[in-house]
């Protein structure tokens, strides 16, 4: 890595920072089974993963990717420094030498994107003092109020638009009956004109208290499902105290992502699970958080 990353630096920067395209290149050294070097096996242990998981891996398509997106979910020592540790440890220089140049890329891209986030919206000073704050300009949500408390929510739902008819099943199931829940949809609750990736990332992180995953083929080839599910992992790795809530409501053909395995899964496609399926839903969106922040994920 460049002299100005420092180790310490490194260990701060989650593993969420590497792209796919990096992971990619990481499998195309790791995967192949190495009788003199270490290969993805040797990583999955210094990771702290099991022999039962690390014999599951086997049969994925790029056992390296998938161990890095579960290592990533469940350990809050994911981290690029933590990675670079191991692969030091079982001595793989080659890798470290190879590409430490996109190593680098990738974090100084990660450090740019959250400078930019945390830098307030450039205005015109001649425009924003001539009119005042509406809710139109400072709210996210159809409720928001300007000048009270911001709407909270009892859970995000993350969803593509094919799977929106299951939405309305949900909406109907926890809103419209004793449970009384409050979902944030994003078509239905957040004000059109706004930035759907910085939105999104607010009402993830600040304004639901979990977040259910609606997990169908369709799913697995949204960008935009793939950007929620990582930011909330990112948040809380490991999905403690049941924050993340994986729904399966139809036959999937594709393979169940690995990022959301280790998660005990609302299984709506199994007829004898059907009748309790909405009061189970609803019971662990109505869990009190157990810390003390008031709602972020």
């Amino acid at each position: 890595m460049a002299c100005s990353d420092s180790k310490l630096d490194l260990e701060e920067i989650p593993l969420v920072a590497l792209n796919v395209s990096l992971r990619k290149k990481l499998g195309l050294y790791l995967n192949p089974k190495n009788t003199v070097a270490a290969d993805w096996m040797d990583v999955a242990q210094a990771m702290g993963f099991s022999y039962l998981e690390i014999k599951n891996y086997e049969s994925t398509k790029s056992p390296t990717v998938s161990v890095l997106e579960d290592w990533q979910a469940r350990s809050t020592d994911a981290t690029v420094g933590k990675l670079l540790s191991i692969l030091k440890d079982v001595e793989r220089s080659d890798i470290l030498a190879d590409l430490s140049q996109s190593i680098d890329e990738d974090v100084r891209k990660y450090r740019k994107s959250l400078r930019k986030k945390a830098e307030p919206p450039v205005q015109v000073a001649e425009v924003d003092s001539c009119f005042p704050r509406t809710q139109e300009r400072v709210g996210i949500t159809l409720d928001d109020d300007p000048e009270g408390t911001p709407e909270l929510f009892d859970a995000f739902i993350c969803y593509c638009q094919s799977d929106l008819d299951f939405v309305h099943d949900m909406i109907r199931e926890l809103e419209q009956t004793e449970y009384k829940l409050k979902l944030c949809v994003f078509d239905r609750d957040v004000l059109p004109g706004s930035c759907v990736w910085t939105i999104t990332s607010e009402l993830i992180e600040k304004r639901c208290k979990r977040m259910v995953v609606v997990i169908s083929d369709e799913y697995l080839d949204s960008d935009a499902c793939d950007f929620q599910t990582k930011f909330a992992l990112s948040l809380c790795p490991g999905a403690r105290n049941k924050r993340l809530i994986p729904v399966k409501y139809k036959p999937m053909t594709k393979p169940f992502p690995s990022i959301l395995r280790f998660l005990t899964l609302c299984d709506y496609t199994r007829p004898c699970t059907q009748s309790w399926f909405w009061t189970r839903l609803a019971r662990v969106l109505s869990l009190p958080q157990s810390n003390s922040a008031a709602h972020p994920m």
